[in-house]
């Protein structure tokens, strides 16, 4: 069978090795359809974190099972599934407490382990969920939209706050889509126009605000001096995660979804006369994942797919994906060729 290995930063190559044979507790699955996503731009270009070489990259997939055994779940041969790619361990003090995605041994395929940029692949049967009711650019974005749904639920939103979202990528959009399910007035933020644009146009957004000196004042005026309850950083940006706490009421939360590698810098009266709440949102839950598949009907599925090829086109187009003058939102690769959707 046919895979993709990320051999070093910028090289990608084409390989045939065997088919996986699954073990215990394993189901053998077809990859249909893989998401790009920040972590993969990352890992080509050589800045990610906590990253080896080669490495199969790919945790957004979309699957049908080849061989499964019996489950509590009742996914069978045939089923098409999410696939879940954290995998915890089950028995460290976050996975006891119900936090399996910041478990303090996770491993997320794609990134710690070989991820499915290929054509199957074996992966333990709980981390399946059944998806007979998506099609494959659904199944493909689950995963980036669950990381959304768990910032939005660490946030606790109630209906009629006015929350802003830093960052209109894949991740942000998927916040400001799911943060307007749970009754929130949004305001987007982010430097580039056309996916402020995006932000008003498909996923219908109350305000967009341009990035910059004079976004606080903006917001000032939009919110009539209260700014905002809830702050999602979704760009990673050190500016930017420097900056939202400007954009926060008082007695506000700030969710850090995006990561930085270095370190931030706050003004400790400025944050504590607001008695912020600063939270980070890592990964997702299984709970995550099930509430996305209930309201992805929701959601403006093929205008966010914005680039998509066959698996064997990927290596010549990835580079263009890193720039977002390309009008990059999200791509995805298809790993079955007799499939389009």
């Amino acid at each position: 069978m046919k895979y993709i290995v990320c051999e070093k930063p910028g090289v990608f190559l084409l390989k045939d090795k065997e088919a996986p044979i699954r073990k215990k507790g394993e189901a053998l699955i077809k990859i249909n359809k893989v998401g790009i996503c920040g972590t993969d731009l990352h890992a080509y270009g050589g800045n990610q974190a906590f990253f080896t070489y080669p490495r199969i990259l790919g945790h957004e997939l979309a699957a049908t099972v080849l061989e499964i055994n019996e489950n509590p779940k009742g996914i069978k041969q045939g089923d098409n599934v999410v696939v879940m790619p954290y995998l915890s361990c089950g028995n460290c003090i976050a996975c006891k407490n119900g936090k399996t995605n910041c478990c303090t041994n996770i491993k997320v395929l794609g990134v710690h382990t070989d991820g499915g940029m290929q054509e199957q692949i074996t992966v333990p049967t709980n981390i399946l969920l059944p998806a007979n009711n998506l099609t494959n650019n659904q199944m493909a974005i689950v995963e980036p939209l669950a990381i959304g749904a768990h910032a939005v639920r660490r946030a606790n939103l109630k209906k009629d706050e006015i929350v802003a979202v830093v960052g209109c990528g894949p991740i942000g959009i998927g916040i400001m889509k799911l943060a307007q399910i749970a009754g929130a007035k949004v305001i987007a933020i982010d430097i580039n126009e056309q996916r402020l644009a995006y932000a008003k146009e498909k996923i219908g957004v109350d305000y967009t605000v341009k990035a910059g000196e004079h976004a606080a004042t903006k917001i000032f005026k939009i919110t009539n001096g209260d700014l905002c309850t809830a702050v999602f950083d979704a760009s990673g940006n050190k500016f930017a995660l420097e900056t939202c706490p400007d954009y926060m009421s008082h007695g506000g939360r700030f969710v850090l979804v995006g990561l930085s590698k270095g370190e931030l810098t706050y003004t400790h009266p400025k944050i504590h006369a607001k008695e912020m709440t600063l939270m980070c949102s890592r990964n997702a839950t299984t709970e995550d994942f099930e509430y996305v598949i209930s309201v992805l009907d929701q959601f403006p599925t093929e205008s966010f797919i914005t680039h998509n090829v066959p698996f064997t086109e990927m290596i010549h187009h990835f580079d263009r994906w890193l720039k977002p003058e390309t009008g990059v939102i999200k791509a995805t690769v298809n790993f079955n060729l007799k499939t389009h959707v």
